[in-house]
Protein backbone atom coordinates (compact mmCIF):
# COMPACT_ATOMS: atom_id res chain seq x y z
CA UNK A 1 0.00 0.00 0.00
CA UNK A 2 2.78 2.41 0.89
CA UNK A 3 4.49 1.68 -2.43
CA UNK A 4 1.30 2.60 -4.26
CA UNK A 5 1.07 5.89 -2.39
CA UNK A 6 4.75 6.57 -3.10
CA UNK A 7 4.25 5.76 -6.79
CA UNK A 8 1.22 8.08 -7.00
CA UNK A 9 3.20 10.83 -5.28
CA UNK A 10 6.05 10.53 -7.75
CA UNK A 11 3.63 10.51 -10.69
CA UNK A 12 1.91 13.67 -9.42
CA UNK A 13 5.26 15.37 -8.86
CA UNK A 14 6.29 14.61 -12.44
CA UNK A 15 2.95 15.42 -14.12
CA UNK A 16 2.03 18.55 -12.14
CA UNK A 17 4.66 20.87 -13.70
CA UNK A 18 3.76 19.63 -17.19
CA UNK A 19 0.06 20.30 -16.59
CA UNK A 20 0.82 23.74 -15.18
CA UNK A 21 3.04 24.56 -18.17
CA UNK A 22 0.22 23.83 -20.63
CA UNK A 23 -1.87 26.72 -19.29
CA UNK A 24 1.07 29.14 -19.15
CA UNK A 25 1.65 31.43 -22.08
CA UNK A 26 5.14 32.17 -23.34
CA UNK A 27 6.28 34.87 -25.72
CA UNK A 28 8.26 32.43 -27.88
CA UNK A 29 5.26 30.14 -28.41
CA UNK A 30 2.89 33.02 -29.18
CA UNK A 31 5.42 34.61 -31.57
CA UNK A 32 5.24 31.44 -33.68
CA UNK A 33 1.45 31.77 -34.00
CA UNK A 34 0.91 35.46 -34.72
CA UNK A 35 1.96 37.90 -37.42
CA UNK A 36 3.30 41.42 -37.41
CA UNK A 37 0.46 43.54 -38.88
CA UNK A 38 2.96 45.88 -40.59
CA UNK A 39 5.49 43.39 -42.01
CA UNK A 40 3.08 40.55 -42.73
CA UNK A 41 5.65 38.05 -41.40
CA UNK A 42 5.70 35.90 -38.31
CA UNK A 43 6.23 38.01 -35.22
CA UNK A 44 9.13 35.73 -34.36
CA UNK A 45 10.95 36.99 -37.50
CA UNK A 46 9.78 40.62 -37.54
CA UNK A 47 12.03 43.44 -36.33
CA UNK A 48 9.88 46.50 -37.04
CA UNK A 49 8.95 48.99 -34.30
CA UNK A 50 5.38 47.70 -34.53
CA UNK A 51 6.63 44.16 -33.87
CA UNK A 52 8.44 45.43 -30.77
CA UNK A 53 5.22 47.09 -29.55
CA UNK A 54 3.29 43.89 -30.21
CA UNK A 55 5.84 41.89 -28.21
CA UNK A 56 5.56 44.37 -25.33
CA UNK A 57 1.76 44.03 -25.47
CA UNK A 58 2.06 40.23 -25.34
CA UNK A 59 4.55 40.37 -22.45
CA UNK A 60 2.22 42.66 -20.48
CA UNK A 61 -0.68 40.21 -20.96
CA UNK A 62 1.52 37.25 -19.95
CA UNK A 63 2.67 39.12 -16.83
CA UNK A 64 -0.99 39.71 -15.96
CA UNK A 65 -1.48 35.94 -16.03
CA UNK A 66 -3.47 35.53 -19.24
CA UNK A 67 -3.43 32.17 -21.01
CA UNK A 68 -2.19 31.69 -24.58
CA UNK A 69 -5.73 31.73 -26.00
CA UNK A 70 -6.62 34.87 -24.05
CA UNK A 71 -3.49 36.59 -25.39
CA UNK A 72 -4.37 35.62 -28.97
CA UNK A 73 -7.96 36.82 -28.45
CA UNK A 74 -6.63 40.15 -27.17
CA UNK A 75 -4.34 40.43 -30.21
CA UNK A 76 -7.28 39.78 -32.54
CA UNK A 77 -9.32 42.42 -30.71
CA UNK A 78 -6.42 44.88 -31.01
CA UNK A 79 -5.17 44.18 -34.56
CA UNK A 80 -7.88 42.12 -36.30
CA UNK A 81 -7.97 38.55 -37.64
CA UNK A 82 -4.95 39.19 -39.87
CA UNK A 83 -2.69 38.97 -36.81
CA UNK A 84 -3.21 35.21 -36.57
CA UNK A 85 -0.76 33.10 -38.57
CA UNK A 86 -3.38 30.38 -39.06
CA UNK A 87 -6.82 31.50 -40.20
CA UNK A 88 -9.85 30.44 -38.16
CA UNK A 89 -11.39 27.13 -39.23
CA UNK A 90 -14.80 28.54 -40.10
CA UNK A 91 -16.47 30.69 -42.73
CA UNK A 92 -14.55 31.84 -45.79
CA UNK A 93 -11.23 31.22 -44.00
CA UNK A 94 -12.02 27.52 -44.06
CA UNK A 95 -11.12 27.61 -47.75
CA UNK A 96 -7.48 28.10 -46.74
CA UNK A 97 -7.59 24.52 -45.46
CA UNK A 98 -10.01 22.92 -47.93
CA UNK A 99 -8.73 24.25 -51.29
CA UNK A 100 -5.19 22.82 -51.00
CA UNK A 101 -6.58 19.43 -49.98
CA UNK A 102 -8.97 19.35 -52.94
CA UNK A 103 -6.21 20.51 -55.31
CA UNK A 104 -3.91 17.76 -54.03
CA UNK A 105 -6.61 15.11 -54.50
CA UNK A 106 -7.33 16.29 -58.06
CA UNK A 107 -3.61 16.29 -58.91
CA UNK A 108 -3.18 12.79 -57.44
CA UNK A 109 -6.16 11.50 -59.44
CA UNK A 110 -4.83 13.06 -62.67
CA UNK A 111 -1.42 11.55 -62.02
CA UNK A 112 -2.93 8.11 -61.38
CA UNK A 113 -4.99 8.29 -64.57
CA UNK A 114 -1.93 9.38 -66.56
CA UNK A 115 0.19 6.55 -65.17
CA UNK A 116 -2.53 3.98 -65.95
CA UNK A 117 -2.84 5.21 -69.55
CA UNK A 118 0.92 5.23 -69.97
CA UNK A 119 1.25 1.67 -68.66
CA UNK A 120 -1.51 0.42 -70.98
CA UNK A 121 0.45 1.48 -74.03
CA UNK A 122 -0.08 5.19 -74.38
CA UNK A 123 -2.82 5.07 -76.97
CA UNK A 124 -3.74 8.61 -75.93
CA UNK A 125 -7.31 7.62 -75.19
CA UNK A 126 -8.22 7.15 -78.89
CA UNK A 127 -8.68 3.40 -78.60
CA UNK A 128 -6.46 2.82 -81.66
CA UNK A 129 -3.45 0.53 -81.26
CA UNK A 130 -0.08 2.25 -81.43
CA UNK A 131 1.45 2.24 -84.93
CA UNK A 132 4.11 -0.36 -85.75
CA UNK A 133 6.28 2.03 -87.75
CA UNK A 134 6.42 3.56 -91.22
CA UNK A 135 4.87 1.67 -94.11
CA UNK A 136 5.03 1.80 -97.90
CA UNK A 137 6.84 4.74 -99.44
CA UNK A 138 7.92 6.11 -96.02
CA UNK A 139 9.60 2.79 -95.18
CA UNK A 140 11.49 2.75 -98.51
CA UNK A 141 12.69 6.32 -98.03
CA UNK A 142 13.79 5.55 -94.44
CA UNK A 143 15.71 2.47 -95.60
CA UNK A 144 17.44 4.50 -98.33
CA UNK A 145 18.42 7.22 -95.83
CA UNK A 146 19.77 4.69 -93.36
CA UNK A 147 21.70 2.89 -96.16
CA UNK A 148 23.73 6.06 -96.77
CA UNK A 149 25.09 5.82 -93.24
CA UNK A 150 26.08 2.13 -93.39
CA UNK A 151 29.83 1.71 -93.09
Amino acid sequence: MSRLVLLLGVALAVLAPAAAAEGDASLTEIEKQVMCPVCGTLLQLAESPQAQRERAFINRLIDEGHSEEEVKDALVAEYGDEVLALPPGSGFSLSAYVVPIIAFLIAAAALAIGVLRWRRGGSGGTGAPPSAGPTGEDADRLDADLARYDL
